[in-house]
Order: structure tokens, then sequence, then C-alpha cells
């Protein structure tokens, strides 16, 4: 029996780098964005909680399948474990992101 593996997927929103575990991730129907479906949260059973986690899990909460912009998402990792969800801040300092536009295919020109 093969090894059940998860994915750690790192992206930001609205100015924070989140880190969320999730059982399937792939490119999805939707041009230009990743899907990241089944999210997996930390068990409840312990008596210390997360409030961060806790906040990721309200903010995901319903939430079968989420799409990220392909932007957004800075890294895509297949773990063995899963670790604790979280949110922290984003260290890019003054440097931003050029905007780029994305290349779909249209149709053709006329002649």
């Amino acid at each position: 029996m093969a090894a059940s593996h998860i994915f750690k997927v790192v992206f930001v929103l609205q100015g924070k780098v989140w880190e969320v575990y999730a059982k399937k991730v792939g490119h999805g129907g939707l041009f230009g964005f990743v899907e990241v479906e089944d999210l997996v949260f930390g068990e409840r059973s312990s008596v210390v909680v997360d409030p961060t986690e806790e906040r990721i899990k309200a903010e995901f909460a319903g939430v079968k399948r989420t799409y990220l912009p392909l932007h957004a998402v800075l890294r895509i990792d297949e773990v063995k474990k899963q670790g604790t969800a979280r949110i922290s801040a984003y260290e890019g300092g003054n440097i931003a992101q050029f905007p780029m536009p994305v290349p779909t295919p249209g149709p053709e020109p006329r002649k």
C-alpha cells in the first residue's frame, strides 16, 4: 500500500503568507489558478489551541475546493506528515512584483 501524502501550499493573501495543507492540488479547470482541494487541519483533541490555525479553519469553513491565483502561490510541497497551518508576516520589504499580462489565446486578427 502506498504511503499517503499531503501537500503543503504556501501563498500570499491580504499581505500575509498563508500555509495550509491539502490532500489534492492541481491546475484545475480555471486558467491561471491552482486548485486546492480537501484542506486538512490538526486535531481538536489537544488542549493547546493555536489561534492562527483556528482563524484559517474559520476562513475555509465549509470550503471543499478553493482556487488560488497562480501569481499568489509561492510554493507547493508534497510532504509525508502534516504540519500546523499558519499565517505569518510577508517579509517582502519595499519590493513588489511587477504586474505582467497573462497571454491568452484569442481570435485571429482580421485581414
